[in-house]
């Protein structure tokens, strides 16, 4: 039973300053994947993680303190592949994949639109774009577990306020849409898989105390290939983990 869990850190070394370390090493995953490092290797001690028992990989943005991933994992990948091969969107790190037999896992940090009408614009062009990546990655490896903020929410129960958010950045019926034709071209959302109560959420602002309240959105996502649906056995987001504006999502599953 493999135990993988996406979390968007905003910052690892604000994470691990704020005990992320000592949580790791009591969450125990055989996979972590990570969004929005907003850090290279070389600034900090990774030894930590190695010492942990962790393999890491890297895949920072070229801007400084912007954006990036990582998988840490315990097994060594039969192959790492960084970037998804379009090279403005692989200079802002957004995607690194490891393969482990027939299985890829993937971590993916998907723009942002909240800072304006370009960014939306280019997260909108981004979303088609990694469409497309996937559908051609699909052909070669069928087996996709692709882990990570999606800074968009699915449903209504996915939003504390919906009606108050309709028109905000990350539940723009447009993005909503897309999140839903990319599960429906073959993908299993493994949290709703098993839970389908309202008021669980992955991300608060940090603004109005909104982490006490429960005003959050699920944002971040476990997605799993349906030819992989019967070997999921549990998910849950892990709200006590607070090293970020974002909470850690877990699956488990045989592969």
């Amino acid at each position: 039973m493999a135990k993988i869990i996406t979390y968007n850190v905003n910052g690892i070394r604000s994470a691990l300053s704020k005990g992320f370390l000592d949580w790791l090493k009591a969450a125990n995953p055989d996979v972590l994947c990570l969004q929005e490092l907003k850090a290279e290797p070389n600034q900090l001690d990774v030894s930590v993680f190695e010492n942990a028992g962790y393999h890491h990989y890297w895949y920072p943005a070229q801007k400084k303190g912007y954006s990036g991933v990582a998988i840490l994992t315990k097994r060594k990948p039969d192959y790492v592949h960084y970037g998804c091969g379009i090279s403005h969107y692989d200079a802002e790190g957004r995607v690194i994949r490891a393969d482990y037999g027939d299985v890829s896992v993937i971590s993916v940090y998907h723009p942002s639109g909240s800072s304006g009408e370009e960014r939306q614009a280019f997260k909108m062009v981004w979303l088609s774009d990694f469409q497309q990546y996937i559908n051609t990655l699909k052909k070669e490896r069928t087996k996709l577990i692709i882990c990570g903020d999606y800074n968009i929410c699915h449903q209504p129960i996915d939003i504390h306020n919906p009606k108050s958010n309709a028109n905000s950045s990350g539940f723009l019926p447009e993005e909503r849409d897309w999140i839903d034709q990319f599960m429906k071209s073959g993908f299993v959302d493994s949290f709703r898989h098993f839970n389908k109560e309202p008021h669980q959420y992955s991300w608060w602002s940090f603004r109005a105390n909104s982490r006490a309240k429960n005003l959050g959105w699920r944002i971040d996502y476990n997605l799993v290939s349906e030819n992989m649906q019967q070997q999921m056995t549990r998910a849950a987001i892990l709200p006590e983990a607070k090293h970020s504006d974002h909470c850690p999502v877990l699956l488990e599953i045989d592969f």
